[in-house]
């Protein structure tokens, strides 16, 4: 991929001389700071290779892209029974609703809205501390992304907890049918804190790797999942992992991807490349909005498309 460079130099050109770049989010006031005018890109190969644009050495919350690490994490700590507490089908209500969990007695539709992945939390405490679960998520993210320097935003952290009131109830309409193994509360600390894990673009393209690869992270040589749950965990994505506008950017970017509210998307061309886009601006579902249009330039440049091309 010779022209990589160019053609990410081309789309960081093109995308931030648009003039609408979307609202950052203001209901977590740590985020509703950040500087809108920031873009990042990066495209990580399965062999290691990093090719970035813009600023993709700048930190950023990475928000809900966190819950694609706690739910592998959850595969591997209890397996398919996973998916008794939570399902696999997309919402398409809004990440933070709490309308479907009444109809469905408190089970949440995938891992991937805070209903679902608060229970993926809940699931991997196993009666441990917030502090303990928060550092045994730390340090898978360390391990996937080969990078010992990641840390969680403390003050981000606090900002959440601050205003977590719908995550709470949430948390708790959940626990009243009996779904919680450990004490709300904890389960709350550990889930804000794991949304709180700061990364750069390079840091995101490296930690998605072994979804490229059938599980494996080939520059390290760690197999991080199976082959089958590699699949599987790319295929929620594509199915969940952009809440109510998964749809559309499936039928835009054909990737599977995972976006935070932070700004950020991570995206996987199955077998070609993991990519990493962040601008804090989003579009009305609480995607990056021009994350999501760079992402669509580049499947048209580079042909990635899961769909053909």
């Amino acid at each position: 991929m010779d022209n990589m460079q160019a053609i990410l130099d081309d789309i960081t050109a093109k995308v931030t001389a648009m003039p609408d770049k979307g609202k950052v989010a203001t209901y977590i006031p740590q985020l509703a700071c950040v500087d809108p005018d920031q873009f990042g890109i990066c495209v990580a190969l399965p062999d290691g290779t990093v090719f970035s644009a813009g600023d993709a050495h700048t930190l950023f919350s990475i928000q809900s892209i966190s819950k694609v690490f706690t739910t592998t994490m959850a595969l591997g700590k209890l397996g398919d029974a996973i998916w008794k507490r939570v399902g696999r089908e997309p919402s398409g209500d809004p990440f933070n609703s709490v309308v479907q969990l009444e109809m469905e007695n408190g089970k949440p539709r995938n891992p991937f809205i805070n209903a679902g992945a608060i229970t993926v939390v809940d699931a991997i405490m196993m009666g441990h501390l917030p502090k303990e679960t928060i550092a045994e998520i730390l340090e898978f993210v360390r391990f996937i992304a080969d990078d010992n320097t990641i840390a969680i935003d403390e003050k981000v952290a606090q900002s959440e907890l601050l205003t977590g009131d719908r995550n709470a109830s949430l948390a708790h309409f959940m626990a009243s049918y009996g779904h919680f193994k450990n004490p709300v509360d904890y389960v709350l600390g550990a889930y804000f804190h794991h949304c709180s894990i700061a990364m750069t673009c390079e840091q995101l393209a490296k930690a998605a790797l072994f979804l490229v690869s059938d599980g494996v992270n080939l520059s390290t040589g760690a197999r991080v999942v199976s082959e089958q749950r590699a699949r599987r965990i790319n295929s929620l994505m594509m199915m969940c992992g952009h809440y109510d506008g998964s749809g559309e950017f499936a039928f835009r970017v054909g990737l599977p991807g995972k976006s935070g509210v932070g700004g950020g998307i991570m995206a996987v061309a199955p077998g070609k490349a993991s990519i990493s886009v962040w601008s804090p601006g989003l579009d009305r579902v609480g995607n990056s909005h021009l994350g999501t249009i760079a992402l669509e330039m580049l499947t048209q440049r580079t042909g990635w498309s899961v769909f053909g091309h």
